[in-house]
């Protein structure tokens, strides 16, 4: 990232790039009770354990090497790791337009699972492994 001054860097690229992958919910109809909650089972609501806690502190993305190479093309483990939480939500019903959204040779392929992300990341989540979904996802068929 570019530094501004001391300890301040510029993160526009890197919030431009998170705010890409639209990370929103999502819906094609409306919920079942206007004003209701839409239910979701324990073990759905499990599936998003390890990725709403990221606090978006660009850690992981500033210590990966092919975030450094390709910032401008490359959406980094932080925006790759909310993209991925949004396509696992079961209130989301946009699974397959975010999958092709990021379905990419920069914006997802160039993760080369060196992990860096994981060991920078102060919450000790792993986005190299949500990145690796990702990528299962896309090859499924």
């Amino acid at each position: 990232m570019f530094v501004i001054k001391d300890l301040v860097v510029d993160m526009t690229n890197f919030y431009n790039q998170y705010k890409s992958i639209e990370p929103w919910l999502k819906r094609k109809t409306p919920a079942p009770t206007p004003g209701k909650e839409i239910p979701q089972s324990k073990s759905d609501r499990a599936k998003l354990d390890g990725m709403y806690e990221c606090i978006l502190c660009a850690c992981c993305s500033t210590s990966c090497p092919s975030y450094w190479w390709n910032p401008e093309s490359y959406l980094g483990p932080a925006a790759l790791l909310h993209a991925n939480r949004w396509i696992m939500d079961s209130h989301d019903e946009y699974t397959q337009e975010r999958l092709d959204a990021v379905n990419d040779e920069f914006k997802l392929y160039r993760c080369h699972t060196i992990l860096n992300c994981s060991r920078a990341c102060p919450k000790g989540l792993n986005p190299g492994k949500h990145i690796q979904n990702i990528k299962r996802l896309e090859m499924a068929p």
